[in-house]
């Protein structure tokens, strides 16, 4: 690892810009929020207890933004990944100053989505497990990378709702995707990865609690666009069996709080890109953790994730046909330990809600406040 760090220098060096840059741009991004008006007020489903400017995520894009032009090759697919982080963000900054209806948020994002599959970012082929590799059609292959795309932005934006929580899990992703990056030969990822590492950890700065500015609707959609264009571009395209896994591992936070929260709210009729406090993180604040708790607690769900995704590229226990017994242990070790975090989070977010009755009625009257807030 540290022989791949000496060849491809950038890597460092562009997460080490990216933090300098959002640490001293971020304050004067929040004085500006302040002066316009687009803050975040105390309400039924807001865990601020002040009024907090957003907008951060203007200076997490220029964090990312000026690096990415110093240190990448200036090539087809990183002007398309640019462009496209420039839309969402735009997008993401419209809807935080004068909001917009959800109808037009998601054309923005599906607009944003699709400028680096026209500058040749899309699965062209996948490796579906014990059926190898396939090529992919333009016609399957594009609407398949928006439609990704999309959707882990509006997981990052449905993420992001405790001080810290959002910047520190795609701080972790901008990490781990940047190590398999590099595993795999793809620099050119790893160095934007580590670039969103460094932009995350410099906003951690000013937005862990208590936050002082929030990254907003812009920041949100601005690091989801750029993990999951990330995702393809250093991962999705490649031959590797299990190119799959990585994501889907290193995302399992956002994945798994979006598909609990849309769950629930078809099973009681309320729409989907409505606003309440199911999320998993309004769930540890149910049960009595503190807003730092519950961020350090999903960040260390999050961080176990990534080492089984680590394990699973770094560590081969069927190598050259034969099983190895230490490797194998070694994977099963950190498989097992990263499956039984996981249950025992739903056991502490479901199990102990259903056994007190307190939780219970305190999940279903902030359900209720939520429905008069969005009335």
């Amino acid at each position: 690892m540290w022989d791949t760090l000496t060849h491809n220098p950038e890597v460092v060096y562009g997460a080490a810009a990216a933090l300098v840059i959002v640490v001293l741009l971020t304050p004067a991004v929040g004085g500006m929020a302040r002066l316009i008006g687009a803050v975040d007020v105390p309400g039924a489903r807001r865990v601020n207890r002040g009024t907090v400017p957003r907008l951060g995520g203007l200076a997490l894009f220029f964090g990312i933004f000026v690096p990415a032009l110093a240190f990448l090759p200036l090539g087809r697919e990183t002007k398309g990944l640019l462009l496209g982080a420039a839309v969402a963000t735009l997008v993401g900054a419209i809807d935080d100053f004068r909001g917009l209806v959800w109808w037009e948020k998601l054309g923005g994002q599906i607009a944003a989505a699709a400028i680096p599959t026209g500058f040749g970012i899309w699965v062209h082929n996948f490796t579906f497990p014990l059926l190898g590799a396939h090529q992919l059609p333009g016609w399957v292959g594009i609407p398949l990378t928006v439609f990704w795309i999309v959707a882990i932005m509006n997981m990052v934006n449905f993420l992001d709702g405790l001080d810290g929580l959002a910047a520190g899990v795609c701080a972790i992703s901008g990490f781990t995707f940047c190590v398999i990056a590099l595993s795999l030969g793809r620099p050119e990822p790893a160095i934007l990865a580590a670039i969103v590492l460094g932009a995350c950890l410099g906003f951690l700065r000013h937005n862990f609690y208590p936050a002082r500015i929030f990254m907003g609707d812009s920041g949100a959609l601005l690091l989801g666009f750029t993990l999951g264009a990330l995702a393809v571009q250093g991962l999705l395209k490649t031959a590797a069996v299990a190119t799959l896994l990585f994501p889907l591992l290193v995302l399992a936070i956002p994945i798994l709080d979006t598909s609990f929260v849309v769950a629930k709210r078809i099973k009681y009729g309320q729409p989907i890109y409505g606003a309440d406090r199911t999320h998993l993180h309004h769930r540890f604040l149910n049960i009595g953790y503190s807003q730092r708790r519950a961020a350090v607690t999903m960040w260390a769900w999050c961080a176990l994730l990534a080492g089984a995704a680590l394990a699973t590229r770094f560590i081969h226990p069927h190598a050259h046909g034969v099983w190895h017994l230490w490797p194998t242990l070694a994977v099963a070790a950190i498989g097992s330990i990263a499956l039984a975090a996981s249950i025992y989070m739903v056991y502490l977010l479901e199990i102990v809600k259903l056994a007190n009755p307190r939780i219970r009625r305190r999940e279903a009257e902030a359900r209720a406040a939520a429905e008069r807030q969005t009335a």
